[in-house]
């Protein structure tokens, strides 16, 4: 990953250098916090790198990269106050921190601010298709986030519903930013084109590895605790494809586990890994991942550019993609 480390240097230093307001202290202070609890990067970082495919100074694309990363941490505060989650990368929420109503009213002035930094870009000729592609890539975020709400209440949920939900709220973002760094550097739309499809895939490709991980990784590794999508009931891609394959009497006892209040918490985590392990959900995961990681690959090879550009992109999706898998 000691690739990276240039692009997130370089956006870290921006960062830094265009603080928010000071005041009112009660609306920028939120702001500042989300911002810096950490966090890979990993959307401004190849939003750079698309670029750089095309062009060397990638510090031409340093505001859209911005734009990405407040648009993220916006939607990060507002998810966690639907979820009514206490804790965002070990640390208190925005809304735990200080309340609810500061939560909404700092969001909403970052989703303003993204749209700010855009606006900050040199060749504004091109502010048409960008702010086309953000705003699509922005909706279909509050699209997926609401399709995860729906999935909460249902038993019937799909795998292809499940899948475009991922798609909508994890992958589209890290896609459209992609494509935003192309569109800067003056790609083709065909070029453009496979920015975005690889940048979607791998974001797919990644939140099924999540989905695994959850269940099935380290967690010392991992970076938290294992099974925490079983105790809460969730409808992840292993538990709609045990439910899809299994016989009569699994998927009864499958659907009692995954429809109840979780009491003790280990045995229902022990008692449904042993169910997907017997379904061999973990390999089958596995090869639906691998699978776009490939299409990934493929895009990535079709771009019309010389493959020592591509292969930062290459080395980044290979370390997203291999963790403990």
């Amino acid at each position: 990953m000691q690739a990276i480390q240039p692009y997130l240097d370089s956006f870290l230093k921006y960062m830094q250098q265009h603080p928010f307001a000071a005041a009112p202290t009660e609306l920028y202070e939120p702001i500042d916090y989300i911002l810096n609890l950490g966090g890979k990067r990993m959307r401004p970082v190849m939003l750079l790198m698309a670029y750089q495919l095309f062009k060397e100074d990638y510090e031409k694309a340093l505001p859209a990269a911005y734009a990405i990363e407040i648009f993220h941490n916006f939607s990060l505060v507002h998810d966690d106050i639907m979820d009514v989650a206490p804790l965002r990368r070990g640390k208190p929420t925005v809304h735990h921190k200080w309340d609810v109503n500061t939560g909404i009213l700092s969001g909403d002035a970052m989703l303003v601010y993204a749209y700010e930094y855009l606006l900050k870009l040199e060749d504004t000729s091109k502010l048409h298709p960008l702010i086309k592609t953000f705003n699509k890539a922005a909706i279909e975020v509050c699209e997926g986030q609401q399709y995860d709400i729906n999935f909460e209440t249902r038993n019937d949920v799909r795998i292809d519903e499940y899948l475009k939900m991922i798609e909508l709220k994890t992958s589209v973002l890290l896609a459209g930013g992609m494509k935003i760094g192309a569109i800067i550097a003056d790609a083709s739309e065909e070029e453009v084109e496979h920015v975005y499809q690889f940048g979607r895939n791998v974001g797919i490709a990644f939140q099924l590895q999540d989905d695994y991980l959850d269940s099935f990784g380290d967690p010392k590794k991992f970076g938290k605790k294992v099974g925490g999508d079983i105790v809460q009931n969730k409808k992840t891609y292993l538990i709609l494809k045990a439910l899809e394959i299994a016989d009569t009497k699994t998927k009864a006892q499958l659907l009692e586990y995954m429809t109840t209040p979780t009491v003790e918490e280990q045995p229902k985590i022990e008692a449904v890994k042993n169910i997907l392990e017997g379904l061999r959900i973990p390999e089958l995961t596995f090869e639906l991942k691998n699978a776009y990681q490939n299409t990934a690959f493929e895009h990535l090879s079709a771009i019309k550019v010389a493959d020592e550009r591509k292969q930062v992109l290459r080395d980044i999706a290979d370390a997203l993609l291999i963790r403990e898998m």
